[in-house]
């Protein structure tokens, strides 16, 4: 039997070099008082913790990490 994808994972998240980048919070709005310092560190995505790649690994049985 084939597994399923948890789609709201896979949206989320993506896999690179065996890593699981996800983006960071905070850069949806109400921008005008944030440095540009700090949007420019908060475009840059962020590793999945490794306490959550277990959970990570059972969302997304296809992806190879």
């Amino acid at each position: 039997m084939k597994l399923k994808t948890r789609k709201s994972a896979a949206k989320r998240v993506k896999v690179k070099k065996r890593i699981l980048l996800r983006k960071k919070a905070y850069k949806s709005h109400l921008l005008g008082h944030k440095s540009s310092k700090r949007l420019r560190s908060l475009s840059s995505p962020s590793q999945i913790h490794q306490a959550d790649v277990a959970s990570f690994h059972k969302m997304l049985p296809y992806s190879h990490f």
